[in-house]
């Protein structure tokens, strides 16, 4: 069924995501509701067949649970490894402290989840700042590690979904051809809004040490990510099991599950919504397209966008990489990273206050995407999988 020619999923998922927009304190019950109307059309009226959808998507959803469950205990690890309380001491007093911390946020994001860089990153700028940091900045933070993640399939949860459905770790690293000079833009000019408002207070970070083994365990756990998808297709397997050896070594904060449990639902909930998508109604993959999602993704969950463009296929990774991971950092919602932060930053969840102060995270969206265009061009990628569906949702086939 159609309205004004345009098939009535992509309707429901549109409302879906404008709940999530609108109704930030019930995202994860809006994605269920979502996905259950959704369902209940495609069945009804579409003649969807879930079990034979899932046949082709279950390994896709089962890895990416696993990652980001798996990657809440590594950011952990990270947390309690003494790493970020140490951090500080390296931060310049003038306003290059601030940007030397942008700097570092952006290199976490790019082998940490970026939501656990952001959060890192916001945690020490919470102590260096005694409690005062500028809403530019906060905005500054999120970009920094979306940017960070952006070029590195361990780093962002989109580049992530690229990597477990196919596409190669080098084909998403020319991004940082545009994070890079975004991160010089946004955060040169953050950085002074910062160094105005409150300048960096080193003396509050006291007794932080290094714990070797929770660097080591760290380690273990991205190796084995690495090791088994390119073993066996299966990264989520490799993080495991270097979890649950890692807790024979040093104690495991499981709690963190249970904190991530919601979030990782609510995520599959869209990208399972998105996979069932008629793709064959999307735009024509471009870099216009692809320019255009990341303001898209500045509004709606930049998850389920990447699972489209996923399935549809035809792009540049490494710029498609860019936009939808760097472009949810233009309003506070439009990534994890920012809905996260504002956790701890309760006056971010303002939009206009987001984009009054982080205005330069928008400038360097645009004038960076063209530095990646101008240098590298558009160079899409054939198709990554064999044997492409047919049917209405053109699923790849595994």
């Amino acid at each position: 069924m159609q309205i004004l020619g345009i098939d009535i999923a992509f309707f429901i998922f549109g409302l879906t995501l404008v709940g999530v927009a609108l109704f930030h304190n019930k995202t994860l019950q809006v994605a269920l509701a979502g996905l259950a109307v959704l369902l209940a059309y495609k069945m009804g009226v579409a003649g969807f067949n879930p079990v034979h959808h899932l046949q082709h998507e279950w390994k896709d959803l089962v890895n990416l649970f696993g990652l980001l469950m798996g990657f809440a205990i590594l950011a952990a690890h990270f947390e309690h490894s003494g790493v970020p309380a140490l951090l500080p001491r390296f931060l310049p007093n003038d306003w290059k402290g601030p940007f030397v911390l942008l700097i570092l946020v952006f290199i976490l994001s790019s082998f940490l989840d970026n939501i656990a860089a952001a959060m890192i990153g916001g945690g020490v700028a919470h102590v260096v700042f005694k409690k005062k940091v500028h809403i530019g900045y906060i905005a500054a933070m999120v970009a920094a590690s979306n940017a960070g993640g952006s070029g590195s399939v361990l780093g962002d949860t989109t580049t992530t979904m690229m990597w477990i459905d196919g596409v190669a770790a080098t084909d998403v690293l020319h991004a940082y051809v545009a994070a890079v000079p975004a991160l010089l833009i946004f955060g040169i000019i953050a950085s002074v809004q910062q160094h105005r408002y409150c300048m960096v207070l080193k003396d509050e970070i006291k007794g932080a040490h290094i714990s070797w083994r929770r660097i080591g365990v760290t380690g273990m756990i991205l190796a084995g990510a690495i090791t088994t998808n390119v073993l066996l297709d299966f990264p989520a397997l490799g993080v495991w099991v270097a979890i649950v050896a890692g807790s024979f070594i040093i104690r495991t904060e499981w709690r963190e599950l249970k904190l991530a449990l919601p979030g990782a639902v609510f995520l599959l909930a869209l990208v399972l919504c998105a996979s069932m998508m008629p793709v064959n109604e999307l735009p024509a993959a471009s870099w216009q397209t692809a320019f255009g999602l990341g303001f898209i993704s500045s509004v709606f969950d930049n998850i389920p966008l990447t699972k489209l463009a996923l399935t549809q296929g035809g792009y540049d990774w490494g710029v498609l990489a860019y936009t939808v991971g760097f472009g949810g950092s233009m309003v506070w919602f439009g990534s994890s990273a920012g809905v996260a932060i504002s956790t701890i930053y309760p006056e971010a969840k303002s939009v206009k206050d987001w984009l009054l102060n982080g205005w330069h995270v928008v400038l360097a969206y645009v004038v960076s995407f063209f530095i990646l265009l101008g240098t590298m061009g558009w160079h899409p990628h054939p198709p990554h999988k064999t044997g492409a569906a047919t049917t209405e949702t053109a699923t790849p086939a595994h």
